[in-house]
């Protein structure tokens, strides 16, 4: 399981200008946005990203001439500059313009035309290019202080061949919850953003802002950021629409309708007291239905997948709260702090006060840290 970021993440670096586009009605969060979608797995999505928390920015914008070849930075190396204290960062770059190869460490090799947008979850190391004998890569991971400087102000480099113009981005987000999805998601994967009018709309924004990024205005800070994370969203979104139909995983279950409608039930309301019957009529199927479908595609029972959601949501609480155990039992859907205790122990090994007394521990020294 791909390490997710720490808590408790600080503020976007104030040297990322940018400027509001010329578009009203932008979503005040992203779920909102996710709901308007109205698309298969969406439903699920949306509930998940009322809990996950997201933090995006906009922070690269190149234009390269081909030849060019450029060793990415990972998301370790970025959130060492962006977000101080995180483990790594989700990574992505958008093509506006002409062509390119994305290739892992691994040997993995994406094509890349304008539109796509390929995303890096798990922030692995990587490089981008185009054009015939490409030059040894460029680290970027030298450049991180000059592109923290400058923020989006465009960088060019390259032989003087074909353009490829593209935006780079981040994404950071909780590093419990975000497991639920995260995990379904392969070392990359691309897409592309104007096949749909949704799609257009973001790049027709995110255009517009980088390119104004010179002459910052009240709010270009917010809207890339906002920006950012709807852009994430309706990445996720693409991606769950176009999964193929034998795939299986959190994602392809979230498109399932039994199972994707069991899944928006647990998270919309974990609290409720479950059972298998009572989510098998929800879902309009049969308890035995309902269990073989959730388990050809989560490889869990539903109500172990919920306990362990629950207990999830119990980490959060316990690390950004002061609520007392016993009442964050209650809110997570347990009838008792002793049994919240157990199956907490069973998870993680310690019980949720010494859980809650470590990670606060953890953020002292991180806070201590930046401090000095």
């Amino acid at each position: 399981m791909p390490r997710a970021c720490e808590r408790h993440l600080p503020e976007r670096p104030a040297s990322l200008p940018g400027t509001p586009p010329p578009l009203t009605g932008l979503p005040c969060r992203p779920v909102r946005f996710a709901n308007r979608l109205g698309r298969a797995g969406m439903d699920v999505l949306s509930e998940v990203l009322k809990v996950v928390k997201l933090q995006g920015a906009l922070f690269y914008n190149g234009e390269f001439s081909a030849p060019w070849s450029i060793r990415a930075a990972s998301g370790c190396a970025l959130a060492s500059k962006f977000v101080p204290g995180a483990d790594h960062l989700i990574v992505y770059h958008l093509l506006t313009e002409g062509h390119a190869s994305l290739r892992l460490e691994s040997g993995e090799r994406i094509a890349l035309s304008a539109g796509d947008l390929v995303m890096i979850p798990h922030g692995d190391p990587h490089i981008l290019g185009n054009g015939q004998s490409t030059p040894p890569p460029v680290d970027d991971c030298e450049q991180l202080e000059k592109v923290v400087k400058q923020g989006l102000r465009l960088w060019r480099m390259g032989g003087g061949g074909e353009v490829t113009k593209f935006v780079c981005g981040y994404m950071a987000c909780d590093p419990r919850l975000s497991q639920v999805f995260l995990s379904g998601l392969p070392p990359v994967f691309k897409v592309n953003i104007r096949e749909d009018p949704s799609g257009r709309w973001l790049e027709d924004s995110i255009r517009f802002s980088v390119d104004h990024a010179g002459a910052p205005r009240a709010g270009g800070e917010a809207v890339l950021a906002k920006l950012s994370e709807v852009l994430f969203v309706e990445t996720i979104r693409s991606y769950i629409s176009n999964l193929p139909a034998g795939q299986k995983g959190w994602l392809a279950g979230a498109r399932d309708a039994e199972v994707g409608k069991t899944l928006a039930l647990m998270h919309r309301d974990p609290a409720r007291p479950w059972t298998i019957a009572t989510l098998a009529k929800e879902a309009g199927v049969s308890r035995s239905v309902l269990a073989e479908r959730f388990r050809h595609y989560l490889n869990e029972p539903p109500m172990s997948y919920l306990t362990r959601w629950r207990l999830q949501l119990g980490t959060q609480m316990l690390g950004t709260t002061n609520h007392s155990v016993a009442q964050i039992a209650s809110e997570v859907g347990y009838e008792s702090e002793a049994s919240f205790n157990r199956a907490f122990k069973r998870e993680f090994e310690v019980p949720p006060a010494r859980f809650r007394a470590q990670l606060r521990a953890k953020q002292s020294k991180g806070i201590g840290r930046k401090v000095g």
